[in-house]
């Protein structure tokens, strides 16, 4: 027979798991018996922002709007990268310098072509 063994180091995440485990399953099950169950048919119509909604619910978005975000994720990704760069570089001297400004460039380059493209503006 097998034996499994468990490092002593996990514990206390176990114990952090079984914890939060507990708190939101408590938290739901108290949620439903202390809340009010009146429904009607008003309380079950969506809202936008208090206002009752206008038009249709499944309103086709531009290829703009999906674009930009997907430009907006890219930049995103740069600035996570630039953080352990800034942090470390003391450490990795010039070769790490040269690497990011590489990598700073190729994102300008496409920062630029999208420029160019007019996938930046919003109409």
């Amino acid at each position: 027979m097998t034996e499994y063994y468990i490092p002593s180091n996990y514990l206390p995440v176990l114990i952090l798991l079984i914890f939060s485990v507990f708190t939101g399953v408590s938290v739901l099950v108290f949620g439903y018996f202390v809340r009010p169950k009146r429904s009607y048919p008003e309380k079950l119509t969506p809202y936008e922002s208090g206002i009752p909604p206008v038009g249709e619910p499944r309103y086709r978005f531009s290829v703009r709007f999906y674009i930009i975000a997907m430009l907006f994720v890219i930049f995103d990704v740069e600035a996570v990268f630039l953080y352990p760069w800034a942090v470390a570089y003391n450490k990795i001297g010039l070769y790490g310098f040269i690497e990011m400004v590489i990598f700073i460039f190729i994102l300008l380059v496409g920062y630029i072509y999208a420029w160019k493209k007019d996938a930046l503006t919003w109409e």
